[in-house]
């Protein structure tokens, strides 16, 4: 069984006293690679270590994550793009609006989403977005930017049932990760209206962890835990589940 963590922060400072066990735990379960989101310069750095130091398992987006978006956007913008123009990224992420934290910044987390946008369009990579209380802000810029070269995965969808088809018809899959098991999570209600093949899996590892996990550090091993709900969910076997959304993985980020 090989499974594909879309979405997972390794680098982060709660992995730092085990992150070689972390990585053997989920390899041993099959998970292959683990997909990297960035958020600001101050990580690129601790990627860039994490590549080096698992090269078959690895693979690293860029971008500015929404709430990382200050006075300084047009700075980091820039290096946003010296990273994508010199070598070569899975996709463009995380990027997208966050109005959860902080509203100040609306105005530049929209022009830096839709530059991040048109940066991946113009390169045929795909996107990785990040919307937390933000949904009408985000469809409103994918709907200016819509068309066959925008494509990714909305990462760590937690909307109803009509905002997943929505962010499907804009050729994004929905990131499914933790929350699918939480008891009032919400989106195991109406996700078997949703086929397979529009779905990838994602940890965000160290956050939202998996039931029985719940509150405590996440990491791609319990992958396995989501699967178990969405066998239940779609009444088809594990091996089925991994089989279908590592496929669907592997043709977002253009995974051999």
């Amino acid at each position: 069984m090989q499974i594909i963590d879309t979405h997972t922060h390794l680098y982060s400072s709660q992995f730092n006293e085990d992150r070689d066990a972390v990585v053997q735990r989920a390899i041993e379960v099959g998970v292959s690679h683990f997909v990297i989101p960035a958020i600001d310069s101050t990580y690129t750095q601790k990627m860039l270590d994490l590549e080096a130091n698992y090269p078959e398992n690895i693979f690293l987006m860029m971008g500015l994550h929404p709430t990382y978006v200050k006075e300084n956007v047009a700075e980091e913008l820039a290096i946003v793009k010296e990273w994508i123009d010199k070598r070569k990224f899975a996709a463009i992420g995380e990027i997208g609006i966050d109005l959860y934290w902080d509203k100040t910044f609306l105005k530049e987390q929209q022009h830096a989403f839709r530059t991040q946008i048109q940066w991946a369009k113009e390169r045929k990579m795909p996107i990785n977005i990040h919307c937390r209380e933000a949904f009408d802000e985000v469809f409103e810029i994918l709907e200016e930017q819509k068309g066959p070269d925008l494509f990714g995965i909305f990462h760590c969808f937690t909307g109803d049932l009509a905002q997943a088809k929505k962010a499907i018809s804009y050729n994004m899959k929905l990131g499914i990760g933790g929350v699918v098991t939480f008891k009032n999570g919400k989106i195991d209600k109406f996700l078997n209206e949703i086929p397979l093949s529009e779905i990838v899996l994602e940890t965000d590892a160290p956050y939202l962890a998996p039931t029985p996990y719940r509150g405590k550090r996440n990491e791609s091993s319990y992958l396995t835990n989501v699967i178990d709900k969405l066998v239940d969910i779609y009444g088809i076997s594990e091996k089925e589940i991994a089989r279908i959304t590592t496929e669907n993985a592997k043709k977002v980020f253009a995974i051999e």
